[in-house]
């Protein structure tokens, strides 16, 4: 069964499924017995062998796991070199930006991502200013500044990106889960006590981030 599969059969949305599958977000119960229908199994046999975390992990040439992120902006194809590592800190993937392509939007998160461009050449769009980086050129940067890959000419690029820290994207486009213990949100002038608390849990259930905390 692909993604797009569960996708269909679940209702949720295939940005959130993904990274789900590479242990980017944390999914709610609700969320856990949507995908456990949507695969026919348990919830159960989902978490089995979850808390095992392996201390080595190697990925040969051709067995990275490839993602599509954020489609609507962007058409970088992710290769994933860890994903066999749940829980991890850090996230390496290697980036190949598409001849003419990249990323439209900047984007800011938390956290922080090393460079380094493997083959072609790139833009690199930061805060104000854009760099054109070529293979070999390397950057270490605070994500919280908005950035984004582009490629503007007429041969594909790769880049080997390092991202460090669960960062949330910042300025208001995308929530992060409330914290265990916070304290409930207050209602509005005359609605009901229990409404809102009603309201609360399911905002709570249903924030789901829609963008990648991750350059490109």
């Amino acid at each position: 069964m692909t993604l797009d599969d569960v996708v269909s059969k679940s209702g949720l949305t295939r940005s959130w499924l993904s990274k789900v599958e590479n242990f980017r977000v944390t999914p709610s119960l609700p969320g856990l017995m949507e995908i456990a229908k949507a695969l026919g199994v348990s919830v159960s046999h989902l978490l089995e062998d979850l808390d095992k975390r392996p201390e080595f992990v190697l990925v040969k040439r051709g067995e990275g796991l490839q993602i599509a992120r954020d489609r609507e902006t962007s058409n970088i194809v992710y290769e994933s070199l860890a994903h066999e590592r749940p829980d991890r800190s850090m996230d390496p993937f290697v980036l190949t930006v598409p001849a003419e392509g990249g990323r439209t939007k900047n984007l800011a998160h938390e956290g922080e991502e090393f460079l380094r461009v493997l083959s072609g050449r790139v833009e690199f769009h930061y805060g104000e200013g854009v760099h054109e980086l070529v293979a070999g050129d390397s950057l270490y940067f605070d994500a919280s500044t908005p950035h984004r890959l582009a490629n503007p000419w007429k041969e594909p690029a790769e880049v080997l990106c390092v991202f460090h820290g669960r960062g949330e994207v910042i300025a208001g486009k995308r929530r992060g889960r409330k914290a265990r213990g916070s304290a409930p949100r207050k209602p509005r002038a005359g609605q009901p006590q229990d409404q809102s608390r009603k309201e609360s849990r399911n905002e709570s259930r249903n924030e789901i981030p829609e963008q990648s905390p991750v350059t490109g």
